[in-house]
């Protein structure tokens, strides 16, 4: 599924960690992050997206606080603005969150890493649509690499913590 979803991507990254515990808890953990200042950042996302006339511009994280069995691995069920697109239990969980000017794909892919740890990696996929794609796309890119790393560092936090 994720090679199929990086063809004609306009941009993807990767963050890895590595630590104990399963997908479960690690997505939850990531999804569930919700600093006050990334909260912050969707309402100036708002601002922003509203200039560029998005279909969406009000779109909040809204998954603060996650149980790890509250993660579905069935497609089309929601977390937070997330939509399943597929997933494995145990393996990797594929998101999509889709607009008017972008579609962008969040891959949470859990390998074995030997010695009892997993290695958690998040896998982030954008297709911009059109140029308002491309402006967006061009802003957030620096924001994208501190929120990702931090949902990443708090995922890891909460799979060391759940079994």
């Amino acid at each position: 599924m994720l090679s199929t979803l990086m063809e004609r991507a306009d941009f993807v990254d990767e963050v890895a960690v590595e630590g104990g515990g399963g997908l479960r808890a690690f997505a939850a953990g990531a999804l569930g992050w919700e600093p006050w200042w990334v909260r912050g950042l969707f309402r100036a996302r708002s601002v922003f997206a509203r200039l560029l006339r998005t279909a969406h511009p009000d779109v909040r994280p809204g998954s603060g606080g996650m149980r790890p069995e509250e993660i579905p691995f069935t497609p089309g069920r929601r977390i937070g603005f997330f939509t399943v697109v597929g997933g494995e239990e145990g393996r990797e969980l594929v998101l999509e969150a889709s607009d008017s000017h972008l579609a962008a794909f969040l891959a949470i892919v859990a390998d074995d890493a030997g010695g009892g740890r997993t290695r958690f990696r998040m896998i982030t996929v954008a297709r911009c649509h059109g140029w308002t794609g491309r402006i967006y796309l061009t802003v957030i890119r620096p924001v994208h690499y501190v929120v990702i790393r931090g949902m990443a560092r708090a995922g890891l936090a909460a799979s060391a913590t759940t079994p």
